[in-house]
């Protein structure tokens, strides 16, 4: 089974899965029933492994379907960390 790409006015691109070379250039949509036409995309062919592909996947998604913040993130903790280690040279240096 192959997967062809028709889009639709209404309904925007829709996926459609049968058998190979059977593609019409016009079909039905199937959500609306209105004519799709058929659009020519890239080959889904990859040399990625799965995990960078779902990241990929994830990242595309997200363009059109943002996901939903219901609450702020967490807080840092509050322990103060330096940004450098310590320099001897600075340490003789008056405090404010």
């Amino acid at each position: 089974m192959a997967t062809y790409q028709y889009r639709c006015d209404q309904d925007g691109v829709v996926d459609v899965r049968q058998p190979m070379g059977s593609a019409t250039r016009v079909r039905p949509c199937p959500v609306c029933g209105a004519d799709a036409v058929r659009v020519f995309s890239v080959p889904m062919v990859s040399f990625a492994s799965r995990a960078r592909m779902a990241a990929i996947d994830r990242a595309e998604r997200t363009r059109d379907e943002p996901d939903v913040v219901t609450a702020p993130p967490p807080r840092p903790a509050r322990g103060r960390v330096p940004a450098t280690p310590p320099n001897p040279a600075l340490q003789r240096l008056p405090r404010p």
